[in-house]
């Protein structure tokens, strides 16, 4: 059974290359480049992991992050975020994010970090 991935950024080009790597893997990739109705889109796709962008549109990937995790439908997705932010660490921890990876990552342990949840 593919697992699904459900990428959040504003990046059209890493929204490519992350979708193209992946889908090399046979994960299933779902992207948006905005925050909108959130709940509404994750329950739709029901991904086994979410990336996190921070700076996206509409919401914001700290605030949609938090509103995920709040919400008990959604609470149990593993989320990652993953940002240029200097403090990506503390920003993940205050949205409630599972982890994180700052940008610019090498894709390695980016796949590393996202295979981690699919077990």
């Amino acid at each position: 059974m593919k697992k699904h991935i459900l990428i959040f950024d504003d990046d059209i080009d890493i929204l490519s290359i992350l979708s193209y790597v992946f889908e090399e893997k046979g994960w299933e990739i779902h992207t948006r480049t905005d925050c909108e109705n959130i709940v509404k889109v994750v329950t739709e796709v029901n991904p086994d992991v979410i990336l996190m962008d921070n700076w996206i549109p509409k919401t914001g990937g700290a605030l949609a992050t938090q509103i995920l995790k709040q919400n008990s439908t959604t609470a149990g997705i593993p989320v990652v975020f993953f940002t240029a932010n200097n403090d990506v660490e503390g920003l993940a921890q205050k949205a409630g994010a599972d982890t994180f990876i700052a940008k610019p990552f090498n894709l390695d342990d980016l796949e590393k970090t996202i295979s981690s949840f699919l077990k």
